[in-house]
């Protein structure tokens, strides 16, 4: 895997690859949005591309985490997984693979 965007110590990080100049957050990490853009993709973006979002959502709270591209071909299918050490897998209705979707209900510790 090669590291494409990170956010550490306050600052956006971009390393040197043919994707630093078309890709970003959409808006400031601090909103806690953390959707990122790829522009002028390309059949050679094509792959897997892993997330790790990080937060403090509030016991008993609903989130909804979600990933989506406009278009692809084949059509983009996302999966959500948790990281150890539980590492947990998600299943309809929880995950929905062609929206890019994880509801998470009624967060516990």
């Amino acid at each position: 895997p090669v590291q494409i965007l990170t956010f550490m110590g306050g600052e956006v990080k971009v390393p040197e690859t043919e994707l630093k100049p078309r890709v970003g957050f959409l808006y400031p990490v601090i909103t806690h949005n953390i959707s990122i853009f790829i522009n002028a993709t390309r059949e050679r973006d094509s792959g897997q591309y892993i997330g790790h979002p990080h937060g403090t959502p509030a016991v008993g709270a609903n989130v909804t985490l979600s990933c989506f591209s406009e278009k692809g071909k084949p059509p983009p299918i996302y999966r959500w997984k948790r990281m150890a050490p539980s590492p947990d897998v998600f299943f309809p209705p929880a995950q929905d693979e062609a929206k890019g979707t994880l509801k998470l209900t009624n967060l516990s510790l």
